[in-house]
């Protein structure tokens, strides 16, 4: 049964977003290899280990169960705001501030409801889930014991009721080294419309591994490992093939080959490209960068650019140089905030 995109709710909104799988410090490989968000709608209580090499990661529940992928929504919202006020020059710290209405319009959740116990079961799932890793460097083996936020809670007011006025994380150390590392990558607001939890790990991993190339592919039984679905293996495949019939992730597509080989390609390949708007590597890699910095969503600019330049094409003013073009026109991003 075909599932249309959730609508979007709040459509003058501005932020930034991430890709938490590109958080992971890069010395931690396991964790960076495998889902740290449980995509179940119901409470799981799976204690999960995996092993890549000599590196362990080691994944206990609370007991509200794994922290879901859209609890994972909070932790991208305080990163996003983290970044901004960085890439603003701003000093940021652990501890951040936010109301329940403004993380609800950043992430695309209707505003109103038990907010309060929602947020509250999600911040128990994040805090009282316990990583394990081990990491050995230069002959020492380190055990690092973390949550993924230190703490989090909320301040009521009295209004004739207690009514919930604000709430706050405090982000693991972890997370902060991520982003005063510059370690990510943003994705598609429209990630915050995908409504089953297994598109959005798609996305992400699609994300993360094909990036701008022309294609990137995976086997379906690692790919399943790579996503922490628990289903059988034909179940699975059944939901991706629904997931490439409905045809919603951001700028990808899929194939499921008939030897379950499966194939990620961006929506709009260099290939597409009109001969004359054709984007150099160099360019698309600068521009990567000042995307990053910015805390944009590269593949939205490129996008937005290319609609500009073919349009220009077809009037006869082709850009004379389509990397510089294209660059100058990331540089000036800032002033259409």
């Amino acid at each position: 049964m075909s599932m249309p995109l959730l609508p979007d709710r709040h459509p003058q909104k501005d932020f930034f977003i991430l890709d938490i799988a590109d958080v992971v410090p890069k010395d931690d490989t396991a964790s960076m290899e495998h889902p740290l968000f449980s995509l179940a709608t119901k409470p799981d209580m799976r204690h999960l280990v995996y092993q890549n090499g000599e590196n362990r990661l080691e994944i206990v529940p609370s007991g509200l169960g794994l922290p879901t992928i859209k609890d994972k929504d909070i932790l991208i919202f305080c990163i996003s705001q983290l970044m901004h006020m960085k890439n603003r020059g701003e000093k940021i710290g652990k501890r951040v501030r936010f109301s329940a209405r403004e993380l609800s319009i950043s992430t695309n959740r209707p505003i109103g409801g038990n907010h309060y116990k929602r947020l509250e079961q999600a911040f128990k799932r994040l805090q009282g889930t316990q990583f394990t890793t081990t990491i050995r460097t230069g002959g020492k083996r380190e055990v690092r014991i973390f949550s993924l936020v230190d703490e989090a809670g909320f301040v009521m007011r009295e209004e004739g009721m207690w009514r919930l006025d604000y709430c706050e994380v405090v982000l693991s150390d972890w997370f902060m080294r991520a982003i005063e590392a510059n370690e990510v990558i943003t994705i598609s607001n429209d990630y915050f419309r995908l409504r089953r939890p297994l598109e959005r790990r798609l996305y992400e991993i699609g994300r993360k591994h094909c990036g701008g190339q022309p294609k990137w592919h995976i086997g379906l039984a690692k790919l399943q490992e790579k996503t922490g679905s628990n289903a059988p293996l034909k179940k699975f495949r059944l939901n991706i093939r629904q997931i490439i019939e409905d045809d919603h992730t951001p700028f990808y597509r899929m194939e499921l080959t008939a030897d379950d080989l499966v194939i990620f390609r961006p929506r709009s390949p260099q290939s597409d490209l009109s001969p004359e708007i054709r984007l150099p590597e160099w360019a698309e890699d600068k521009a990567r960068a000042i995307a990053r910095e910015k805390g944009r969503d590269y593949y939205a600019l490129r996008s937005d650019w290319l609609a500009f330049a073919k349009s220009e094409a077809a009037k006869g003013s082709p850009p004379k140089n389509a990397g510089a073009a294209f660059l100058a026109y990331c540089g000036k991003q800032d002033s259409l905030r």
